[in-house]
């Protein structure tokens, strides 16, 4: 049966080599039986600029999308919140489309609204403010002006702060907000949604305004590769074997 899948948070980089051989063997023996792969943010653990593409672990993650298009599975994918610098030579590398976030699709026959998921943590007023700084056109112009080494450094002090910061947060304040869920959905006529992001896989549902609303979160790669596949019969979780 025709199928999409959905995944995120893969977090991919030469650190994570476990993370790194689940994906190239999802993309050798499961993604090739999908008509389309979304990845819906954090493909990498970072992107410091598309002039990181010569790197030989890049390479190897876009020659391998590349090859799962060749073989006929279409490739879509979203900046997250890690790899928001992600351009159209990134996309070009891998043969994938660069999706706005949110997109709203028509997915066999329902209406799905894709997001990475981090907009709708307005509880985390901290992240919030800095991921608007981040994704200021002015502030990006700023930072790929930079030399890569320069941005690459920038980036990992970045992170380690952030990773500080989460210790010291409570789990709730860095989940999605109801509110602001029900918002998007009212505000996209009452959609199916899929978002990564908070790395709580879960289905939940959401009634707002007279409608029941189903709301899928994919998991990160960094626990337990996970994948949501979807077709006309509806949607359920995809074995991603050890």
């Amino acid at each position: 049966m025709s199928h999409s899948l959905f995944i995120s948070d893969l977090h991919l980089s030469t650190a994570h080599p476990r993370s790194t051989e689940l994906f190239l063997r999802f993309a050798a023996d499961i993604a090739p039986e999908a008509e389309a792969l979304f990845i819906l943010g954090d493909l990498f653990e970072y992107w410091a600029g598309d002039d990181d593409l010569n790197d030989p672990f890049h390479q190897r993650i876009c020659n391998t999308l590349r090859e799962l298009n060749a073989r006929g599975t279409r490739i879509f994918i979203m900046h997250g919140n890690r790899d928001f610098l992600m351009d159209e030579e990134l996309g070009s590398a891998c043969n994938a489309t660069l999706l706005d976030d949110p997109t709203l699709i028509d997915l066999y026959g329902t209406p799905t609204l894709l997001t990475h998921g981090d907009t709708l943590c307005t509880d985390d007023t901290e992240y919030q403010r800095f991921r608007g700084m981040v994704r200021d056109n002015a502030w990006q112009t700023q930072f790929l002006s930079q030399p890569l080494t320069q941005r690459k450094a920038q980036i990992e002090q970045l992170r380690l702060q952030s990773e500080a910061q989460k210790r010291g947060k409570e789990m709730a304040l860095m989940d999605v907000n109801s509110a602001a869920v029900n918002e998007l959905l009212r505000q996209n006529n009452y959609p199916r949604l899929i978002h990564g992001h908070t790395h709580r896989p879960a289905k939940h549902l959401h009634h707002v305004d007279g409608h029941t609303c189903k709301r899928w979160v994919l998991g990160d790669w960094d626990s337990k590769a996970n994948a949501l596949r979807c077709d006309h019969s509806g949607i359920r979780w995809e074995e991603i074997p050890d």
